[in-house]
């Protein structure tokens, strides 16, 4: 529980959109099925006084939080506005925002993470499935059936690799402590490092999966700088160079952010690498 617990009022901005009212919905189920809080209200300029799946709908982050306690807000907004929609989270006092949008202009999200720094408000995302706490709390996307509760941290860059992993510690029976998508896009709010300071700070995580791609070095980065256990794997070892894989941040150039690249880097940090997925349960096993 890094990000949050049961307890936790949730906002989802843009609820009165197709993608917002489904996953809201999905999102307080799973709130009551773990007898926590879940989404309080929602926001779409314009729809104030709707009301999606019961849940009341207001103008602004500003009058939500009039009527209700909530510290937390997930952003289901389309790009061209959800730099805007991150900002106005930041400035009403929100204390975390998790962005699912994708093909925000980049300009956009540096310049509202920046500002949501500034306003003590971590991003996570975009372009990211967002947490989950097994038995806790879901922000955003995430197929809680694959989950179990334990103590194994998991932060990804991808979000459908994310699941696979899931699914394989679950059934080899180890749980999970927090698991987050920290989006694929080449300007992220919370990066692998971010997350691991927090981990650390969690006495339910144990050890740590860590599953990478091409692009940057975010992965070396986070690797060297926690001492919990940790096993990474790094998807792409195929990918031609200089050839963009799925994510807008997933692209090698110049000789940097290779697969093999960070393997390579990796295992000079002393860090053990999967070279498949269905290793990944066996290395942690030896941590547990």
């Amino acid at each position: 529980m890094i990000y949050g617990d049961r307890k936790t009022g949730v906002i989802v901005q843009g609820a009165t959109g197709q993608q917002g009212a489904f996953h809201l919905k999905l999102m307080n189920e799973y709130a009551k099925e773990v007898g926590g809080t879940g989404v309080v209200a929602g926001v779409t300029p314009g729809k104030g006084g709707q009301e999606v799946h019961g849940i009341p709908v207001y103008d602004s982050v500003r009058d939500a939080l009039l009527e209700h306690d909530a510290t937390t807000a997930v952003l289901f907004v389309p790009g061209g506005a959800a730099g805007d929609s991150i900002m106005e989270e930041a400035e009403a006092g929100v204390e975390l925002v998790v962005a699912i949008t994708e093909h925000i202009p980049v300009h956009d999200t540096m310049r509202a993470i920046a500002y949501a720094k500034l306003h003590g408000c971590a991003v996570i995302g975009p372009n990211c499935p967002g947490v989950l706490s097994p038995g806790e709390l879901k922000l955003g996307i995430m197929p809680s059936s694959l989950f179990s509760r334990g103590h194994v941290g998991v932060i990804s860059r991808s979000g459908t690799l994310t699941y696979e992993v899931v699914d394989e510690l679950t059934r080899r029976g180890i749980g999970q402590s927090t698991v987050v998508g920290i989006g694929g896009d080449p300007v992220i709010g919370q990066t692998f490092s971010d997350v691991l300071a927090r981990f650390e700070e969690d006495p339910a995580t144990k050890a740590m999966v860590l599953i990478g791609e091409v692009g940057g070095n975010l992965e070396e980065e986070g690797a060297g700088s926690t001492d919990l256990p940790l096993v990474a794997y790094i998807a792409g070892v195929s990918a031609p160079p200089e050839k963009r894989m799925g994510h807008a941040g997933a692209i090698a150039e110049g000789g940097e952010g290779d697969a093999k690249g960070k393997i390579r880097r990796l295992r000079g940090l002393g860090i053990r690498v999967a070279d498949r997925v269905s290793e990944i349960p066996d290395i942690v096993t030896d941590f547990l």
